[in-house]
């Protein structure tokens, strides 16, 4: 079902809004779970590693969420880079952490969790749901 009235579809723009809204707070829980194994429960390091397989995927979902709001929604794009990029740090913060390069896996999720901010305050906001014009402008 397309919308005549210049919004992007409910189902792309909600599936984005949720999904970002769930990867936002698996990243809130990524640094509890790392504080529970710092003061001494060491299985929540392979809780940690689990979780961050998880993001892993939600994050990819979201990057194609980010697609289906722009390609048959007519949404803006900018999602889909913004999506791109947050998959590539997740990798790199994933990578990082198997690595044990704390140095940099600590500042970089904090790097995350103000994206992941972001992107929730940005797919939240009601101009995300304005459609984009159709080249040529033919209606077509």
């Amino acid at each position: 079902m397309t919308s005549t009235d210049g919004r992007v579809p409910g189902w792309a723009l909600w599936s984005l809004r949720v999904i970002t809204l769930g990867v936002a707070v698996l990243v809130l829980v990524q640094p509890v779970l790392a504080g529970l194994f710092v003061t001494g429960d060491v299985g929540m390091l392979r809780t940690h590693s689990t979780m961050a397989g998880f993001l892993t995927v939600l994050v990819f979902v979201q990057f194609a969420a980010a697609i289906l709001l722009w390609r048959p929604g007519r949404g803006p794009a900018w999602p889909i880079w913004a999506g791109l990029v947050f998959f590539l740090t997740v990798e790199a913060q994933s990578a990082l952490g198997y690595a044990r390069a704390v140095s940099v896996h600590i500042p970089l999720g904090v790097l995350l969790f103000g994206g992941a901010v972001a992107m929730v305050i940005a797919t939240w906001s009601p101009g995300l749901r304005v459609r984009r014009s159709r080249p040529g402008g033919d209606g077509s």
